[in-house]
């Protein structure tokens, strides 16, 4: 698809899409947890798509219900087939491929596009040390894994994502782990494991005792309360939520409705670099508002929050002098190398990106229409089109269904919002 972005003025409101992180977590805890599950809000990007597709693959039954939420009911971890395919989906590998383990069978893990580039050592390093049998493709998909997996006590390494964590805690809770430690170096993206921790315990999984984000410990074994009955309902998502504020600031006013600050998800932070930035914030509720001013360079660590990098040279492009983002070094194993992709898009609209290390300096001023390239990275489409909003001219994105991995209806809240995009 290729989407025609007209510089244009934004107006209304709009809903925030249900997040995928929240999303995929609550899939995984649906099939851990046995019994019945309700998903309310639930997502329907492609990476949600394939989480459910993944449960369903290891024994999930999911229903659709006629109010839009969906029905999950599992006996736990009982593989229907020998072979997962995880999509796009970072998390959906990290997350799910330790849950796998939980079974005795031999089961393959798949991916497709980006995900089959992404490297998986993680795995052919700590699953052995779990009881778990593994071979990869010279440490990439497909891989082949077998259980059961045995939660032992263990040391990672947390600086390439906290995604691998989420995964270990979910299948040590659905292992029923006791008396055992996951210690943790150079823990990324904190936040991510507060929203892990958040899900397991709204679906009543055995939760750890935190200790500062260096070790986790599973005390006694718990007594099994199978089966259960939970209710969860999907978080706006703040990731997707972003590019909209950014929007706004840019080219609105627009509220933001479906997304709260007392949220765990890490992109919340976004609130402060518009903050930083000038632009006019009013909150009310689930309600956000987000008006353009004199927008001013601002300085950002974006370490734990690395998704926000698009959007935020997107808004940096319209503000006044060199911001400075921090965190650049999370940027490499994304769907692109990131920091190289919006160097070279952005650089097609006269827009300056310096690279340093691990720090980003984005000059602001006009930003001129491009014909520019997704590069197939979701949050790369989104991030060209949220600067075309006041470009000089258009902005024409090259395989801007990308969106669909992480927000399908994109495009289309633009329009509603006012925004002028020829889609074809």
């Amino acid at each position: 698809m290729i989407a025609t972005v007209f510089p244009s003025a934004l107006k209304g409101k709009v809903q925030a899409p249900a997040s995928k992180s929240s999303m995929q977590r609550a899939c995984a805890a649906a099939l851990l947890s046995q019994g019945i599950s309700v998903i309310k809000n639930p997502g329907f990007s492609n990476d949600d798509k394939a989480a459910l597709q993944v449960i369903q693959d290891l024994g999930a039954v999911i229903e659709k219900q006629a109010d839009g939420s969906i029905e999950i009911s599992s006996n736990g971890v009982q593989p229907v087939t020998g072979r997962v395919n995880c999509g796009e989906s970072g998390l959906g590998i990290r997350m799910f491929a330790p849950i796998i383990a939980l079974s005795k069978n031999e089961i393959t893990i798949d991916g497709e596009g980006s995900l089959l580039k992404r490297p998986m050592d993680f795995f052919d390093e700590i699953l052995p040390f779990l009881g778990v049998t593994i071979s990869s493709t010279n440490g990439k998909l497909p891989i082949q894994i077998k259980g059961p997996l045995n939660p032992a006590a263990i040391t990672i390494d947390g600086s390439l994502s906290s995604q691998f964590l989420t995964g270990l805690l979910m299948a040590y809770a659905g292992a029923n782990a006791a008396g055992v430690t996951i210690i943790v170096e150079n823990l990324k993206s904190k936040p991510y494991i507060d929203l892990t921790l958040a899900v397991m315990k709204a679906f009543d999984l055995k939760l750890p005792e935190n200790n500062n984000y260096h070790e986790f410990y599973f005390s006694e074994k718990q007594p099994s309360s199978y089966p259960a009955t939970h209710e969860y309902t999907v978080e706006g998502d703040w990731s997707g939520a972003a590019f909209l504020l950014a929007a706004g600031a840019i080219s609105g006013p627009i509220t933001v409705k479906g997304i709260s600050l007392q949220s765990a998800q890490a992109d919340k932070e976004i609130m402060q670099a518009l903050k930083q930035a000038g632009a006019g914030i009013h909150i009310d509720d689930d309600e956000i508002t987000i008006s353009p001013a004199s927008l001013s360079a601002f300085e950002f660590d974006a370490t734990d929050c690395p998704d926000l990098f698009p959007p935020l040279v997107a808004l940096a492009s319209y503000c006044k002098g060199v911001t400075i983002i921090k965190g650049v070094e999370r940027l490499t194993h994304k769907e692109s190398n990131r920091a190289i992709t919006l160097q070279e898009e952005f650089g097609k609209m006269g827009v300056e990106i310096k690279l340093e290390h691990d720090v980003m300096g984005i000059t602001g001023g006009k930003v001129s229409g491009a014909n520019v390239h997704s590069h197939h990275d979701h949050r790369i489409a989104m991030a060209c089109a949220v600067a075309a909003l006041k470009a000089e001219s258009a902005m024409i994105i090259e395989e801007a269904n990308a969106i669909n991995k992480s927000y399908p209806a994109f495009f289309n809240d633009l329009q509603q919002l006012g925004a002028n995009i020829n889609l074809r």
